[in-house]
C-alpha cells in the first residue's frame, strides 16, 4: 500500500545531519548495537556510530547475510551469539553490556541501538548533559523518526508511533541511553522476553527510584522497511504477545491494551454474531461500534495535533490491530500452558 511518495526519498540530510563528522568523540558512552540480517541498514548504522565513538560493540544474532563482514569492515568489536540458545533482543543487549563492561570499564553510560537505525547528530552529548543535570535520571531517550516515512503506510504508522511525549515517561523503546550503574541495579534485560523487553526493563528501572526521560532532541532514524500488510500484521501480533507476557510478569501492566484486544478482537464480534442468530441478522448492527471507535480515536488524535490524514490512517490500523493483538495474546497463553519453547517473532 503505497502513499505515492518516492520510497527512496528519506528525511532530508539537513534534518538528519548524520553525515557531519563530530569534532568531539564521546568517551563516557559504550555503544551496544544489535542486529540480525540488517544488510545495508547496518552499514548506515555503524557508519553513523563510528563518527562519534571508538567504543562500539556489534552483537549479531546468527545473521545469514553479510552483517559480520559489514561490522568487521567498520572496525567495531563483534560479538556473535551462540545459536544453541534462543535469540532475543534482550539477550543480545545483555551480552553487549557484559562485553562493554570488560572492554571499556570507564564508560559509565550505555547507549543501545538497533542495526536498522542511524544515530542522529548531537544526541549522545544531549543525553550526557541530561544525566549530569539530575542524578535521579536513569534513562534518557529522544525522538525516533522513520527514515522513509512516506514510502509506505506502514512506515508512516511507525513514525507516528515513535512520536511520544517529552519529559518524564513510564517506558521507552529499545533505543535509549542508561547509566551503567542503574542497568546493573535493575538486573539488565530479561532474556526470556521476546517483545517489549524494553517496557519490562523500564518497570524495574523505575522500581530503583530512577526516572525515565525523553528529551526534545532527535535520537535516531529508523528504517522499518515494512512494505506488506502481512508484515504489519505480524508486528501487531508480536505486540499482543508482549501484552500477555509482560502483563503476566507485572500485574496491571498492559492491562488496558489486553482489555481492548479482548473487547474489540473477541467479545464484540462474538456477541454480534450470537445475537444475529436470534434476531435475523439485526445483531450485526453492533459491529457499527467499530466505526464509532475509529471516529473517536481519529477525533482525539486530531485534538492532539495530528494531521487529518495521519489521524485517519493511525485510527484505522489501531482499530484493525486488536485482532492480531488478540491472536498474539492467545499464542502466549497457549505456549505457556503447553510448556512450549518461545522463539522470536520476526516481521521483516
Amino acid at each position: 500500500m503505497k502513499l505515492g511518495a518516492n520510497p527512496t526519498k528519506a528525511i532530508k540530510p539537513s534534518v538528519i545531519k548524520t553525515s557531519t563528522i563530530m569534532a568531539n568523540r564521546i568517551e563516557n558512552f559504550a555503544i551496544v548495537a544489535i542486529g540480525r540480517n540488517e544488510g545495508e541498514r547496518l552499514v548506515r548504522c555503524l557508519a553513523a556510530l563510528c563518527k562519534v565513538s571508538d567504543q562500539i560493540v556489534y552483537v549479531d544474532s546468527d545473521s545469514t547475510d553479510e552483517s559480520i563482514e559489514i561490522a568487521r569492515a567498520a572496525g567495531v568489536e563483534i560479538l556473535s551469539l551462540d545459536a544453541s540458545e534462543k535469540f532475543t533482543a534482550a539477550r543480545a543487549r545483555n551480552a553487549g553490556v557484559a562485553f562493554a563492561a570488560t572492554k571499556w570499564p570507564a564508560a559509565d553510560l550505555i547507549f543501545f541501538i538497533d542495526g536498522d537505525c542511524e544515530l542522529a547528530d548531537g544526541f549522545l552529548e544531549a543525553a550526557s548533559k541530561a544525566f549530569e543535570s539530575d542524578n535521579e535520571i536513569g534513562i534518557v531517550t529522544g525522538r525516533c523518526r522513520e527514515l522513509f516515512p512516506d514510502a509506505t503506510i506502514y512506515n508512516r504508522l511507525c513514525d507516528l508511533e515513535w512520536d511520544g511525549p517529552i519529559g518524564d515517561i513510564e517506558a521507552c523503546g529499545g533505543i535509549f541511553s542508561v547509566r551503567k550503574a542503574i542497568f546493573d541495579k535493575a538486573g539488565g534485560f530479561d532474556p526470556e522476553i521476546i517483545a517489549a523487553e524494553d517496557d519490562e526493563f523500564c518497570i524495574r528501572v523505575r522500581q530503583t527510584g530512577s526516572r525515565i526521560v525523553r528529551i526534545a532532541h532527535e535520537m535516531c532514524f529508523h528504517d522499518a522497511n515494512i512494505t506488506r500488510f502481512g508484515q504489519w500484521w505480524r508486528r501487531a501480533y508480536r505486540a499482543g504477545y508482549a501484552f500477555a507476557q509482560v502483563g503476566d510478569m507485572h500485574e496491571g501492566y498492559f492491562r488496558r491494551s489486553r482489555r481492548r484486544a479482548l473487547l474489540w478482537g473477541l467479545i464484540l464480534p462474538a456477541v454480534a454474531i450470537a445475537i444475529a442468530f436470534f434476531t435475523n441478522g439485526l445483531g450485526l448492527g453492533l459491529l457499527a461500534l467499530y466505526l464509532l471507535s475509529f471516529l473517536r480515536n481519529r477525533r482525539n488524535l486530531i485534538k492532539d495535533g495530528k494531521s487529518k490524514s495521519n489521524a485517519t490512517i493511525y485510527s484505522l490500523f489501531l482499530t484493525i490491530s486488536k485482532f492480531p493483538n488478540l491472536l498474539g495474546m492467545a499464542d502466549y497463553w497457549r505456549k505457556r500452558l503447553l510448556g512450549q519453547t518461545v522463539r522470536i517473532v520476526e516481521y521483516k
